[in-house]
């Protein structure tokens, strides 16, 4: 598979969800992806790349804006589906393996996001459009209806 649009010689998994998205979703309790140096917080208990997501026991509502490179990006997801209360923020991929193994089992919703994401760069400048959409992923109920209500402009779409 060709993914060089994804990934640059300056590739990094250190981009960061930019505020008004945060903000749509409301507060979460956990991100075991935060970065080094939050421009804004992402949730009230914020775990970085020194403390390790995974090994970690997650509580609450988690958001995750996992880092995108393999296998660090299917372990997040695989431990979020089975917390099975949180949003993912992913690249629009369906046809991988993930989306077919973990995602379509287990999550409840999603949201086709209509506009590409600029996310920001841990300097506070944004990046460009990344060369692939993406979507906000639901687990449990309750966040699945936030999906569905939120002012975050995409098409909505129940799975479980």
């Amino acid at each position: 598979m060709n993914t060089r649009f994804e990934k640059s010689v300056r590739s990094s998994d250190e981009w960061y969800t930019p505020k008004e998205i945060l903000d749509a979703l409301g507060k979460f309790d956990l991100d075991p992806c935060a970065p080094i140096r939050p421009l804004w917080p992402t949730a009230e208990v914020m775990y970085d790349q020194n403390i390790d997501g995974l090994s970690q026991i997650w509580e609450g509502r988690v958001w995750l804006n996992p880092p995108y490179s393999r296998p660090l990006i299917e372990l997040f997801v695989r431990k979020l589906a089975e917390h099975g209360n949180g949003i993912a923020l992913l690249f629009n991929r369906c046809d991988s393996k993930m989306f077919q193994d973990v995602i379509f089992p287990k999550a409840t919703g999603m949201k086709f996001l209509r506009h590409r994401i600029r996310f920001y760069r841990p300097d506070g400048t944004r990046g460009e459009s990344p060369g692939c959409g993406s979507l906000l992923l639901a687990f449990g109920k309750d966040n699945a209806e936030i999906l569905r209500n939120c002012a975050i402009e995409g098409k909505y779409v129940q799975l479980n």
